[in-house]
């Protein structure tokens, strides 16, 4: 019988490997709608990956065996991205009508006077965006760069895991491919929305700002879920895996939400007002039409209604999984209480229809 989702050979997994926990997740599509065929998250041993950066790969390929055995996907080949704060981007104009090789050659000329490090050390990548605005003879490219070894130890972990690296693709962009699934429960008119995402991990916030579905500013800082453990720890007395899960299915003393709780989603309204000043500082815009809540601490309940009421601007929990149909093997509750901390595996698995 032929299955109306199709699995092509080139399904990629999506896997998301942040500072606390490695996210998997299987998409296939029919038509304009996706299906998720299977998803999984693991938690990472302490400072296996430390800002982003892998720091003991076996910690991680363990880590990636275990998501993959849970997700019970036969799929062998993923899509994996590095940090924005690894990747050096540039617009350069180009000559219009080069062949990809000859553009390629330009590129690694050019590309040197952008890039601090020697060119052998360095992972490069580009795609034409269309003509220059200014000049039809010229096309604009984007330049992507990034360290090799940043790309390399990505590979070397999904390998001892059994997986193959087809795509490694940046943050930003992966988020991005993941907000247009977003935009239809944004309503109004889509085209000249100017939405602010605010992605809030265990160690790292990342505000991306997209207008017109474009990221047009990101900022990256030191804040996130970690700090809320902590306070748990030391304030009852638990270990760190005792404090996260006490986090997640409750269970604490009463003075948790007023004491513990409520001081710290003070605290996130207080980065994303901060964050959001640097962007408005930064340029043309002074106001966003939406806040977006990504990433794990995004599910602390009330926190949207917090910001909305503090910051004055319409906030929502991001779900790309919304409009998605699931397969029987997907726990639908599990996978809306993680929906938030998925949307970078949503974008990596999204590459597979490219």
């Amino acid at each position: 019988m032929l299955g109306l989702f199709t699995k092509k050979a080139n399904t990629l997994l999506g896997i998301d490997i942040s500072s606390t926990s490695v996210k998997l997740l299987e998409l296939s599509r029919s038509g304009s709608r996706y299906k998720v065929e299977a998803y999984s998250v693991e938690p990472l041993p302490p400072n296996a990956v430390v800002e982003k950066n892998i720091a003991e790969l076996e910690g991680v390929g363990q880590a990636l065996s275990r998501v993959l055995a849970k997700a019970k996907s036969g799929v062998k080949t993923a899509a994996v991205a590095v940090a924005g704060s690894a990747v050096i981007t540039k617009t350069i104009e180009m000559e219009a009508g080069l062949s990809e090789d000859d553009l390629e050659n330009q590129l690694k000329i050019e590309a040197d006077q952008y890039i601090p490090y020697p060119l052998e050390e360095v992972a490069i990548d580009f795609e034409v965006q269309g003509p220059a605005p200014r000049n039809p003879e010229r096309v604009e490219v984007l330049l992507a760069a990034c360290r090799k070894e940043n790309v390399e130890v990505r590979e070397a972990a999904l390998a001892l895991a059994g997986l193959t690296a087809k795509v490694v693709d940046v943050e930003a962009y992966a988020l991005e491919r993941a907000y247009g699934l977003l935009e239809a429960q944004l309503g109004g008119g889509h085209d000249e929305l100017t939405v602010a995402v605010v992605d809030i991990g265990a160690t790292m916030t990342t505000l991306s700002v997209l207008h017109n579905g474009r990221t047009i500013y990101t900022r990256e800082q030191l804040f996130g879920g970690k700090q809320l453990t902590e306070e748990i720890q030391r304030r009852y007395g638990l270990s760190v895996e005792e404090a996260g899960l006490a986090k997640k299915q409750g269970g604490l003393p009463d003075d948790y939400d007023s004491e513990v709780l409520q001081p710290f989603k003070e605290a996130v309204v207080q980065q994303v007002s901060r964050s959001l000043q640097f962007f408005f500082a930064a340029g043309q815009f002074n106001d966003v039409d939406y806040i977006l809540l990504a990433g794990g601490t995004a599910s602390i309940p009330d926190l949207d209604r917090l910001i909305q009421q503090k910051i004055g601007t319409q906030t929502l929990v991001a779900n790309p999984f919304a409009d998605m149909a699931l397969s029987s093997k997907v726990n639908a509750g599990a996978l809306a209480s993680d929906a938030p901390a998925l949307m970078i595996a949503c974008g990596l698995a999204m590459r597979s229809f490219d």
